[in-house]
């Protein structure tokens, strides 16, 4: 990165802190804080290990000092510590930590980097960002006012839970809430348990209080429903598409699937040969289906610094832009998590990587490129080029 662009970028970014409402994390001065300033050369330069104390003076001064320094990118941690500033983690005295969610589209199975555009990587993430908040509301009870969503500026989603029922859990607990979202090691049996029926004998049923078996009991229903609108042989067919089911164990689940409509609303899975044959197969389709692949070092460190909300992310210029929860499915951050500061004004910019952009176009699409040399653009397509080393400012 040139010097003039280097020098624009730090005041364009101080620009955008005098006129953002950036908000401190809860109990923002018992956290560290780091930093990244824009430096020459091609690596980066962390500044951590302070306390808000340390680098804005407190809560309330931290926008001149974003202001101030226009850094790269603004981090905070997830701990709250008894002497955030202090050098050493041990001598830091950890109190507790926010759940952290990390979504990351390199991450996901299904976008591979190397072909999906970058329209097509964040359409996919905010697929699972869906997947997780339902995880996190319906199976674990979190309510929006103890999450915050955000946009990470770059490929995807932070979500930061902060219920005090969590805050304490150390790094093991957090890998089973990891393992639990991801529906990793989900055996059958966790699924089940035996519940007496009207003459005392007890019997297999599936889970319906919650959970996972919840999630394959609601499945189970929707396939029943489904078969029963096929005719017969058709509905034996799809039957024997499931792992594991033949011609005779399709013939008894689509006699459980008809006869037995009430017992299968109530989860016994003693009501035909078949009946647990097609549980094992669907709760394959359903972690298949409903598990988000998070980022497990993030959820399980401790003392994880992470993007603040509403700073900037230095290698796009985009917000790290904080969603409600019922906006989340509007949300688009081609569009959302472009910065006002950068709207209504052109810049001069070299370009050094022409191709596709994924800003400022009407298709978003391959159609929208960039020729090699100097031009004038729109200020938030100039600063995600620069951002991204695909340009240099070139003079006005």
């Amino acid at each position: 990165m040139e010097r003039r662009t280097r020098e624009y970028l730090t005041g364009r970014f101080g620009d955008y802190y005098r006129g953002a409402a950036v908000t401190p994390p809860p109990a923002a001065s018992d956290r560290e804080w780091g930093h990244i300033p824009f430096t020459s050369g091609e690596g980066t330069t962390m500044v951590r290990h302070q306390s808000l104390l340390d680098i804005a003076g407190g809560p309330a001064d931290l926008p001149d000092f974003l202001a101030r320094e226009g850094p790269r990118h603004v981090y905070f941690s997830a701990a709250r510590y008894d002497d955030p500033g202090s050098r050493s983690m041990a001598e830091k005295g950890w109190q507790s930590a926010d759940l952290i969610f990390d979504l990351d589209a390199d991450h996901l199975p299904s976008v591979d980097p190397e072909t999906a555009s970058y329209p097509e990587m964040l359409a996919a993430c905010k697929e699972a960002l869906v997947d997780l908040l339902d995880l996190l509301q319906r199976d674990f009870g979190f309510g929006d006012e103890e999450m915050q969503i955000v946009f990470s500026g770059s490929r995807g989603y932070h979500v930061h839970v902060r219920d005090e029922s969590v805050r304490t859990l150390d790094s093991d607990a957090r890998r089973e809430i990891v393992d639990y979202v991801r529906g990793i090691g989900l055996a059958e049996d966790g699924l089940i348990e035996s519940r007496p029926n009207e003459n005392g004998v007890l019997q297999k049923h599936l889970r319906l209080d919650g959970g996972w078996g919840r999630r394959v009991h609601e499945e189970l229903l929707s396939y029943a429903d489904e078969l029963r609108e096929m005719s017969q042989p058709a509905a034996l067919e799809r039957l024997q598409e499931l792992d594991g089911v033949g011609e005779t164990t399709a013939d008894s689940i689509h006699d459980t699937v008809t006869d037995d409509l009430e017992q299968l609303r109530r989860g016994n899975l003693e009501i035909g040969s078949g009946a647990r044959t097609l549980v094992r197969a669907l709760t394959e389709r359903v972690v298949d289906d409903q598990s988000v692949p998070v980022d497990e070092p993030v959820t399980t460190d401790l003392r994880r610094l992470i993007r603040l909300p509403g700073s900037l992310h230095g290698d796009t210029g985009f917000v790290v832009e904080p969603i409600e929860l019922d906006a989340v499915a509007e949300f688009d951050p081609l569009e959302d998590a472009v910065a006002e500061r950068f709207r209504g004004r052109r810049v001069m910019i070299d370009v050094t990587d022409p191709g596709p952009v994924p800003v400022g176009g009407d298709g978003r699409d391959d159609s929208f490129r960039f020729s090699e040399g100097t031009q004038s653009v729109r200020e938030f397509v100039g600063v995600y080029l620069l951002a991204r080393g695909r340009a240099e400012k070139a003079a006005e």
